[in-house]
């Protein structure tokens, strides 16, 4: 059963990216067969790749990490909690026999501790081919930026901006060399404007543009910004965020690990909704995205 709201549709002769919601409250986690990712546990796809995952404590990030294991992939994980990244740890070799995990308490902003999280899992792995910069945060809503604390509104792009940029200005060498890949953790609220969340839209709009950056001055790395979905996190449900939940975290995992696994390459340096089926993308869409270089920020008249 599918349950992907995202739709895409043409509208004259501009490329239009429509977002609806559906208003259930509890999520549901459908798995459509175009990413299931049954094929990648089955021919260990990631056997022989080293898979970074930033904010990989819990919820979403703790999810990508465990279907990148299953995979076959060495594991780098990342947060600040070090017991609940260990948490995550045990479960995956519970799970996994025989899975290689290394874990790093970083805070994304510290350049030094970036730096050296990612040197280390180089020398210790020899190599690294996904970099899933997945850690953010959302202030709670319900205070327009002139009376919110200015240092917390500006935390909120040194964790979701200034984090994604560390890891990727680090691990780029790295993914030069592998002809690897960048996936960044976007949101739908970087597309739309919801009185009170002005860091956070801000935040997640500019790191779209810098997965746009990535392509066009690394040539070799692939990368994209994905939307997960409304998922039930602890930070999505202390924000407040006017929003349905759709979604468990397990349908952006599947989508992530279908990205890194080449199988949308032709997506590269653009914005992609794990909502949507992606298999309907390609084949009735394709051709318009590439032309009007559609699924990237630009102004365009209606």
């Amino acid at each position: 059963m599918k349950t992907f709201k995202g739709s895409l549709t043409m509208k004259r002769s501009s490329f239009h990216l429509s977002l609806s919601f559906p208003a259930h409250s509890f999520p549901t986690t459908s798995i459509y067969p175009f990413i299931d990712p049954s094929p990648h546990f089955s021919a260990q796809t990631f056997a022989s790749k080293v898979v970074l995952v930033t904010g990989a404590s819990r919820g979403i990030g703790a999810s990508i990490a465990q279907h990148f294991s299953r995979a076959g992939a060495s594991l780098a994980l990342v947060a600040r909690n070090e017991d609940k990244l260990g948490a995550v740890k045990a479960e995956i070799e519970a799970t996994v026999p025989g899975a290689r995990v290394l874990t790093f308490v970083v805070d994304v902003r510290d350049t030094a501790q970036v730096s050296k999280a990612v040197a280390d899992t180089v020398k210790h792995f020899g190599r690294l081919d996904v970099l899933v910069a997945n850690a953010g945060v959302m202030r709670p809503l319900g205070t327009r930026f002139a009376s919110v604390d200015p240092i917390a509104w500006w935390d909120t792009l040194e964790i979701n901006l200034r984090g994604v940029f560390n890891f990727v200005h680090f691990a780029i060498p790295h993914l030069q060399k592998s002809g690897g890949y960048v996936v960044a953790i976007s949101s739908v609220g970087s597309q739309v404007r919801v009185p009170t969340e002005s860091d956070y839209s801000i935040s997640k709009q500019a790191v779209n543009r810098l997965v746009e950056f990535v392509p066009i001055e690394y040539p070799g790395v692939k990368a994209f910004a994905v939307h997960p979905g409304n998922v039930p996190t602890d930070m999505a449900l202390g924000s407040g965020a006017p929003v349905s939940f759709d979604t468990g975290p397990e349908l952006a995992a599947a989508t992530v690990l279908h990205l890194a696994a080449g199988k949308a390459d032709w997506l590269n340096g653009r914005f992609v909704s794990s909502l949507w089926d992606l298999g309907e993308v390609e084949s009735k869409y394709k051709a318009a995205i590439l032309e009007k270089n559609a699924l990237v920020h630009k102004l365009l008249l209606p």
